[in-house]
This record gives structure tokens, sequence and C-alpha cells, in this order.
């Protein structure tokens, strides 16, 4: 089924076992944010309030290869130009992302996007980079950078039990949530499903593309039924540009515990991932 981004409630849950959530302090209903998610083939961005209300038209532009640190900094500073003035940003990019610094990045050490040759030069500029303090630096303002499977859940997590998160997109993002605590990033989609092929392989766009919506949605569901013994989660949502693909007939095999979120929530998300409670 699908559900608007805004509908879930907020407020976190204490489990048995689990200590309170601690919640951010409030933040005034005038703050803005400059929401940025960063994916393989675009970057879009929007200006939100507090309570996620887009204040512009969202900005998309196409991702730019070769993409070293600087020049996603220019692109992402030019797209701030055109939308009115944050208070804050929020950037999701894909990747391991660790306080707010790169751990690695799939598609943006790349000469021309994703599945195209590494280049060393580009690997060695993102490693270690501090995309956090130099996107603050740049703009002038507080910023928070995380993957950007987790920008995404911040805009649809209820903050009640465990949620796992996917994105359907270039390849296969995650984020799981416990009590609206984010857990500890887990690039698990380059493990190998089968035959040599990472989960990004397996149910990402190329596959999809040569597929067809059908098989592949099949191949969508046969990862899900594979990831709910592992997870047991107590809802999953499935997010990114492709989940609108899944046909009706794989969806009804997924179960009332899935469901399927619009891909405003990556903007969206990028306000509500400052009201996370802090772990």
């Amino acid at each position: 089924m699908m559900v608007d981004a805004g509908a879930a409630a907020r407020t976190p849950e204490t489990r048995p076992g689990d200590g309170p959530a601690t919640p951010r302090p409030p933040v005034p209903a005038d703050v803005l944010t400059l929401a940025v998610d960063c994916g393989g083939g675009g970057i879009k961005a929007a200006v939100l309030d507090s309570a996620g209300t887009a204040h512009a038209a969202p900005v998309r532009v196409p991702t730019p290869y070769p993409l070293p640190p600087r020049l996603l900094l220019d692109t992402v500073a030019d797209i701030a130009d055109r939308l009115p003035t944050a208070h804050r940003v929020t950037l999701g990019m894909p990747g391991m992302i660790r306080h707010g610094v790169v751990v690695h990045t799939p598609h943006y050490i790349t000469r021309s996007g994703p599945r195209s040759r590494v280049l060393p030069e580009l690997a060695e500029a993102w490693a270690s980079f501090d995309v956090r303090g130099a996107l603050a630096r740049r703009l002038g303002v507080p910023a928070m950078v995380l993957n950007d499977a987790e920008v995404h859940g911040a805009g649809v997590v209820a903050g009640s039990g465990v949620e796992l998160v996917l994105t359907l997109g270039t390849g296969l993002g995650s984020a799981l949530f416990d009590g609206g605590r984010l857990a500890p990033h887990l690039e698990w989609s380059h493990a190998p499903v089968r035959r040599g092929a990472t989960y990004d392989q397996y149910v990402g766009e190329p596959e999809r593309r040569r597929l067809g919506d059908g098989l592949w949605s099949r191949r969508v569901a046969a990862t899900i039924d594979g990831l709910r013994p592992v997870f047991r989660w107590d809802r999953l949502y499935l997010g990114g540009g492709n989940s609108r693909r899944i046909t009706p007939t794989a969806l009804d095999r997924l179960g009332d515990d899935v469901v399927v979120v619009p891909n405003s929530a990556a903007l969206v998300g990028g306000a509500r991932a400052w009201d996370l409670p802090l772990a």
C-alpha cells in the first residue's frame, strides 16, 4: 500500500530492554532546512520548514561526472542559490558515511557514474573526506550528512519498534531504526546474493531494465522474503524511485508489514532528520 511521507506519527516509544529515547530540543517552526538528496543520476534539493512543508518547488540537476568533492560542494551551493535561504542543511549521499565523513561512496569515485570505471584519484579524494565540515563552511550554516537511505527513512519512520527502510534505485539502499534511533549503517547491499552478484546488482536499475518490471518485482519480493528472518522488522518501508514499479501481484505477496512510501520522503527526511532521537 502507499502512505503519505508525513502520515506516520514520530513519537519515539520505549521498548522492553531499551533505555528511553532522548529527543532533540524542539525546533521553532520558522527554521528552514535545505534538504539535498544526492543520487547516482541526479541531485535534488528543496527548502522545508520543521513540519516538512516545502517553501519552493524542488530543484533537480543531473549528477555531474567525474565528481570530486569540490564539484559536489559547488553543485549544492549553486542549487542553494536558486532556493530560499535556509538555516541549516541536510545532505544524503550514497555509501558509507560515519559522523559526516565518507568511508566509501560507490558512484562518485567513478569516471562517468554508476558501474563505470573507478578512478583511483577520485577514490583517494573521497576517502575520509569530511563532507559535513566542508558543507557547513561552504554554506555558512550547520550541516548534517547521512547515507541517502537514512535521510529517506527519517521522513517516514514512526519511531516505534524496529523499522527497516529499503530504497530501490540505481542500487539498493538501506537504513535501520529501533524506537526512532538510527542504527549504525551497514552496506550489506554489497554482499553477494547469488552467483557472485550483489544485492545492488540483483535488484538495481540495470537489472530492472533488462528483466522488465514483472520479473524484477519477483526478484524484489524474493529479496524481501530472504531478509525477513534476518531483520525481523516490525515495519518495512520501500522507497526510492523504483518502488512504484513493483507490480501489484508482488506487493500483495509481501504482506501488511511492508509499505511503499513516496520518493518525496528523501527531501522531507532532510528536515526531520534533525529531530531523530539521540542514541
